[in-house]
């Protein structure tokens, strides 16, 4: 037979209304406590709201601000980019014209050391310690200094350009910027000073050059007028010479000439030496040859003695033949060279 199923216990009325009152009770609580929860992460999504446009607010402005000094800081290392970059090409026109100075200045020293070379050769007493050799070797040690202070100052713009290179500020910095400030005074100080031991330098050597083509002139002057004395003092040797010549020559006349005279007389003296008896005696004729005799030969001792002193001088003639000679070939041609030199 089959077994009944027992019925559940059924609870009191009272019960109920306690049980379903305590669940409006926990329902109530639960909804307090979810509001209280909704506006509390309200509050709170307010409060991060707020903070976060705030901290966003904030950065914006640090980024505006930043990108304003990075703006600040590019321009201005711009502006002393494009000045350095100025600066390094007006370096190097500078630099071009230091290297074509220092290489003219090659040319005139060599010249001026051929010239002290050249006119070593001279000869006798030409070869002076003149004004012009001493201009020549002030000119040579000028042109020397000049060389060496070019190539210093060639050497520090060099120093400088390497400082002054665009690639050297690629960083953006304030360091950067007062170095560039300092280098581009650098720059500036170094230009004034090039461009003073370019003219400086420039009037220096004009100032030599001038002195020494002074010193050449007043030289070839000098050995100019020195040449034309000797060679007027040559052409009176040779006027004497030719009248001494002349002169020589009709005294030898003049003694061949006396030959005659003087043999027709010894032979006359001669024939009344062979007169015979009484008529060999010293009559007036015989004393009148006889003083004939003595004058023609006195008159020949008289023209012999004039012609030894004409050969004396005549020999020393010959030692101004020879000084004339050593001065024709010698002194005026070394002039004529000291006046090429």
């Amino acid at each position: 037979m089959a077994t009944l199923l027992q019925a559940p216990p059924k609870f009191h009325p009272s019960e109920w209304d306690i049980a379903n009152k305590m669940q409006r009770a926990s329902s109530e609580s639960q909804k307090s406590r979810s509001e209280r929860m909704i506006a509390q992460s309200q509050r709170l999504l307010d409060e991060i709201e707020k903070t976060t446009q705030k901290t966003q607010s904030d950065v914006n402005k640090k980024i505006e601000q930043r990108q304003e000094e990075v703006k600040f800081w590019k321009e201005e290392l711009d502006n002393k980019l494009e000045q350095i970059v100025h600066e390094t090409e007006v370096l190097l026109t500078f630099k071009t014209r230091l290297e074509k100075s220092l290489e003219s200045c090659k040319e005139p020293l060599v010249m001026a050391q051929k010239c002290l070379l050249t006119r070593q050769r001279r000869t006798g007493i030409d070869l002076v310690h003149d004004e012009v050799e001493r201009e020549l070797m002030k000119e040579a040690e000028v042109l020397q200094g000049v060389i060496a202070l070019l190539g210093r100052t060639l050497e520090q713009t060099n120093e400088q350009i390497s400082f002054v290179s665009p690639e050297d500020w690629i960083a953006f910095s304030n360091i950067n910027v007062e170095k560039a400030d300092k280098q581009r005074n650098n720059s500036l100080a170094l230009q004034v000073l090039v461009d003073s031991v370019l003219s400086q330098t420039a009037n220096d050597m004009r100032k030599q050059y001038e002195v020494v083509n002074v010193a050449f002139r007043n030289r070839v002057k000098e050995v100019k007028d020195a040449k034309h004395k000797l060679e007027t003092l040559l052409a009176m040797v040779m006027d004497e010479t030719a009248s001494q010549e002349k002169n020589i020559a009709a005294l030898k006349k003049a003694i061949a000439d006396k030959e005659g005279p003087v043999k027709v007389a010894q032979t006359r003296l001669e024939a009344r030496n062979h007169r015979p008896n009484v008529e060999l005696c010293y009559d007036t004729v015989q004393y009148r040859l006889i003083s004939e005799v003595q004058e023609i030969t006195k008159n020949i001792q008289r023209q012999v003695e004039v012609m030894r002193v004409e050969v004396m001088r005549e020999g020393k003639r010959c030692g101004i033949d020879y000084w004339v000679n050593l001065m024709s070939q010698s002194n005026i041609g070394s002039q004529l060279f000291s006046m090429r030199v």
